[in-house]
């Protein structure tokens, strides 16, 4: 397909090479979005984790230990009967087990873990279109399709600054 003048294949040049500075451009942009939110899901899950352990310990200990451990703990904190142990232990897994189920829910309702699969799969995705236009194993038309679906799957994602062209 080479127009008049021979220019036909320096246009394919130039097209290939603005559509790798938009593959690489978006990269960019995903990368930056997984190095603000992996650590942000990272620790919120880890939260929860801490947060339901803790619950499930608060609330073991006394139906595990029975009255020896309530004595024990009203020994040791001074609540002035084994029975005020109780009290204290379930306001403290109720709080916590709180925290957790909030924490679970802010999950859920952004659905951080499905966000964050998607960046990365449509990373890898870019990753690999980029190594195939750099090294011309993939029609422009083609990747610039490629390049579409797998964009539309991160709409989440900012675009990154415009690439200027060298010129």
């Amino acid at each position: 397909m080479l127009q008049s003048g021979g220019t036909g294949m320096a246009d394919q040049t130039d097209l290939r090479q603005d559509l790798l500075r938009r593959v690489n451009a978006r990269r960019a942009a995903v990368e930056a979005f997984l190095r603000e939110r992996r650590p942000r899901i990272r620790r919120r899950v880890t939260a929860t984790l801490v947060l339901t352990s803790l619950s499930a310990v608060l609330t073991a200990g006394p139906g595990i230990g029975g009255t020896g451990f309530t004595e024990t703990v009203n020994g040791a904190l001074d609540l002035g009967g084994s029975s005020d142990v109780w009290r204290p232990l379930c306001l403290l897994a109720l709080l916590v087990s709180l925290c957790a189920t909030v924490l679970t829910a802010i999950d859920k309702a952004n659905n951080s873990a499905a966000e964050l699969s998607a960046v990365e799969a449509a990373d890898a995705e870019l990753e690999g279109l980029a190594t195939l236009l750099e090294f011309g194993h993939l029609s422009v038309e083609d990747g610039a399709k490629l390049y579409q679906q797998y964009v539309t799957k991160i709409p989440f994602v900012d675009d990154a600054p415009p690439v200027a062209r060298p010129g």
